[in-house]
């Protein structure tokens, strides 16, 4: 590849990367905040949870609205009101009082800026923007652009926290996500804008992936995703209370996450020229699973919640570099916006689940036991559901690439 051609794509690269890592690094900190905005509001962190269990929900639905808008208008523009709508959401989080009040900032303006601003039209982008020997290595960079976010934003809103105080804290995280702003001009286009037009229309090729069996079985993986790390990210940090742990380690928790998951994104890119893409997956839930039983049978030290922060990193969102290669794979880039948006709609409503009832079975039991159940069960189920994907074997010089 030429000079000329390297500039021009790692601009595209760090435009999509950046943009990930500053929507959700302020995203995945919010859940920092449940115990301050409990002693603030007085709601219970039952009601709370449902309004991060909505954001989780919204962030599905939008993405595959947004994948249709921005597969026919261009992304830069679906990007560039998306980061608006995240710094305003988490602006306007300090000064709601009820439910609704926090479903409205953190459930629809926050999390649907970010489901605009969202992995759908990011991946989809780069996916256009780059050669096709390069997709997977580059989905991989852009993924580890989130994790990156979070390695980054969690330790900062502690520290401003410490320092200043949550309201604070959040006008921060509103500030710093509008650094975002530029990429949307470096992301401008649309998948049908150079060439010709799609032979089928958007409908028809929602249609026709809905068929396919495969595809269908990729959104039920993805849902167990979904649930998994919803309920981690949102209540690591109670998880970390309950085990009577000092509140700093909830913080470096979420942030060894980012850290580790930066090492996962980056492995799982260059993993995905080399093996099947629905076997990696079945390894990555396998492996969930495992780290999930141990860390309950683990006594609960700083040390073995940072260790299960650090695994959990490196599967976390590990997952979203196959999954959207299967998806281009499948049905190529002409409706890729769209079509895994709708993989990330059954990935959101897995998070809805697990923000959700995270909430509640603290509150029925007082502990966090039962979630840790659900999540071995599931990850067991994903695990297995992959197997049966028909994804066509590498060609032995491609394997050996």
């Amino acid at each position: 590849m030429t000079p000329a051609k390297i500039r021009p794509l790692a601009w595209v690269l760090l435009a999509a990367a950046g943009t990930f890592a500053l929507t959700m690094g302020a995203r995945q900190s919010m859940g920092l905040y449940l115990s301050a905005l409990n002693t603030h509001t007085g709601l219970g962190i039952a009601s709370i949870s449902l309004a991060f269990a909505f954001g989780q929900l919204w962030w599905g639905l939008t993405q595959p609205l947004a994948g249709i808008v921005a597969d026919r208008v261009g992304a830069g523009r679906v990007l560039f009101a998306g980061v608006l709508l995240v710094a305003l959401g988490t602006a306007l989080v300090p000064f709601m009082h009820s439910t609704g009040g926090l479903i409205l900032a953190i459930g629809v303006l926050a999390a649907g800026g970010a489901g605009m601003a969202g992995p759908s039209v990011l991946m989809a982008a780069t996916t256009r923007l780059v050669p096709a020997q390069l997709r997977g290595l580059a989905t991989g960079i852009v993924n580890a652009g989130g994790s990156f976010g979070q390695f980054v934003f969690a330790p900062i809103a502690q520290g401003v926290t410490a320092a200043a105080g949550w309201i604070v804290s959040l006008q921060t995280l509103a500030a710093l996500s509008l650094l975002a702003l530029p990429a949307a001009w470096v992301l401008r286009g649309s998948s049908n804008a150079a060439g010709t037009a799609p032979a089928e229309g958007t409908r028809a090729a929602i249609a026709r992936a809905l068929r396919d069996p495969s595809y269908r079985m990729l959104c039920a993986g993805f849902f167990v995703c979904g649930f998994h790390v919803a309920f981690i990210a949102t209540h690591l940090p109670g998880v970390v209370a309950a085990c009577q742990l000092p509140p700093e380690i909830g913080a470096w928790s979420i942030a060894v996450i980012g850290l580790f998951n930066i090492v996962g994104s980056f492995g799982m890119g260059w993993a995905v020229g080399r093996w099947r893409m629905k076997s990696l997956l079945s390894l990555v839930y396998a492996a969930r699973a495992v780290a999930v039983l141990a860390f309950m049978l683990a006594p609960k030290t700083p040390a073995v919640m940072l260790a299960f922060a650090a695994v959990i990193g490196l599967t976390f969102l590990s997952t979203v570099p196959p999954t959207a290669g299967l998806v281009a794979k499948f049905f190529g880039p002409a409706h890729m916006a769209t079509l895994f948006g709708i993989v990330m709609l059954a990935h959101q409503l897995g998070g809805f689940l697990g923000a959700y009832f995270g909430g509640k079975a603290f509150e029925w039991t007082g502990s966090y036991d039962w979630m840790w159940y659900a999540d071995i069960v599931l990850a067991v189920g994903a695990s297995l559901v992959h197997l049966p994907i028909r994804e066509e074997r590498l060609a032995p010089r491609a394997a050996a690439a």
